[in-house]
């Protein structure tokens, strides 16, 4: 029956923490958390400007209100003394906080734009020398393959003197041959006639004294 209790206790409490609505001390420099609802009741502790409290209870007829700080510590104040929203000056702050973050955060951003305009500049420098590398590398390209034609061409040419040559060659071997013939035949040409000039000679001769022999022996016959 106890633990039941202690349960239910439990409960009503959790389930009054989780109803608890959050309001913000006034823009007063401080006010008085009091253990009880008058001036009559002991000061407890000093709440500064701005400290946010969970609302346990209020109690419309004192004007007073049961507030819990962040540290677990309770006690009542006057309402009249609490806002639903934060305190100008914690909103000031919070706003000079948030200013100033988006200020660096923009000076971040401004950093990086200049180095994005830097690279990108960079980028454009090194796009133009690869342009020009590209216009250089295209024209030797083109210069190459005009080479290379020129190339084709001649080795067209050689290939064609070379067969020519082979040609002339061959008919300077049928001349050389033709020619050797010619002094072969001629050479024998000539040996026939000197053969034929001895044999002639020969014959004149046993000829010769013949006729001399007849002609002296008709002479003698006178």
């Amino acid at each position: 029956m106890k633990n039941t209790y202690l349960l239910l206790c439990l409960l009503l409490i959790l389930a009054g923490n989780a109803a608890a609505e959050t309001r913000y001390v006034s823009d007063m420099l401080e006010i008085t958390m009091r253990s009880g609802k008058g001036t009559n009741y002991g000061i407890t502790r000093m709440l500064r400007s701005g400290t946010p409290v969970q609302v346990l209870e209020v109690d419309k007829e004192t004007g007073y209100t049961k507030v819990r700080t962040d540290n677990g510590k309770e006690g009542w104040v006057l309402s009249r003394f609490l806002m639903k929203v934060q305190a100008a000056r914690e909103r000031l702050a919070a706003a000079e906080k948030s200013l100033a973050e988006l200020e660096l955060e923009n000076r971040k951003l401004s950093t990086a734009m200049a180095a994005m305009t830097d690279e990108k500049k960079a980028l454009a420098s090194n796009l133009n020398e690869l342009e020009g590398e590209s216009r250089s590398v295209s024209q030797e390209l083109a210069e190459i393959k005009r080479t290379a034609s020129s190339a084709l061409a001649i080795d067209a040419e050689n290939k064609d003197l070379k067969s020519r040559l082979v040609s002339l060659e061959r008919q300077l071997q049928t001349v050389q041959q033709e020619n050797q013939s010619l002094k072969d035949r001629t050479a024998r040409d000539w040996f026939m006639v000197g053969a034929a000039v001895v044999l002639l000679g020969i014959i004149i001769g046993l000829i010769i004294p013949k006729i001399r022999f007849r002609k002296k022996s008709s002479w003698d016959t006178f």
